[in-house]
């Protein structure tokens, strides 16, 4: 089966520090942009085929990026609770383009994530359960960028779950064969945004 990772399109800045509510924000207008360009790609660009299934993260982000490819395809979004993402908890989510070269960037990057191997081993375990439910199909999966990258550390065998940054709605392929191989076929693909003439970021230079 083809199993394609999707990162969340460019959501809102939310902060809850007031109120101390965890932060779930939902796509901001680029996003949602991002979401409709994905949409478009998928069902009606070169390499279209047959989705068996759309799941996403319990996330607002995670699920308006994939909403608009559901319902164009008639399906329902399938949320797997697994495939959220390590800050869950946090009352204030900054996306991470405004984060970059500020102190808290630099404190985020100097202390890493919490439990690397206990997030991994959710991810893996909810991607798999996921491979597990449609043999033979397509599926895509909108999440974030730290589970794409340690679902594909994972499989490449990489220690570093965060080796890499999964851009704003960028698909990420893998084979899964029903003998237990798994196959990294491609990172960051991002030509529906630029077929679309949708930025990646409201934050490029």
């Amino acid at each position: 089966m083809e199993l394609l990772l999707v990162r969340h399109g460019l959501p809102l800045r939310v902060d809850n520090s007031a109120s101390g509510l965890e932060a779930d924000p939902a796509l901001s207008v680029l996003g949602e942009r991002q979401a409709e360009a994905l949409a478009d790609w998928l069902v009606d660009g070169p390499a279209a085929a047959p989705i068996a299934a759309v799941y996403a993260s319990p996330k607002l982000r995670a699920q308006g990026t994939v909403a608009p490819l559901a319902q164009r395809l008639g399906l329902e979004v399938i949320i797997e609770p697994r495939v959220i993402e390590y800050d869950v908890g946090e009352n204030e989510y900054i996306p991470i383009e405004e984060l970059k070269g500020t102190p808290a960037w630099a404190e985020m990057v100097a202390a890493g994530i919490p439990d690397p191997e206990v997030f991994q081993a959710q991810v893996v375990a909810g991607m798999e359960a996921i491979i597990a439910a449609h043999p033979g199909g397509r599926v895509v999966v909108g999440c974030h960028g730290g589970v794409v990258a340690a679902y594909l550390a994972h499989l490449m065998g990489i220690p570093e779950p965060m080796f890499f940054e999964a851009h704003y709605t960028s698909i990420n392929r893998v084979m899964a064969a029903s003998s237990g191989h798994r196959s990294v076929v491609s990172m960051n693909e991002l030509a529906h945004l630029q077929v679309a003439k949708v930025p990646l970021s409201d934050y490029q230079k």
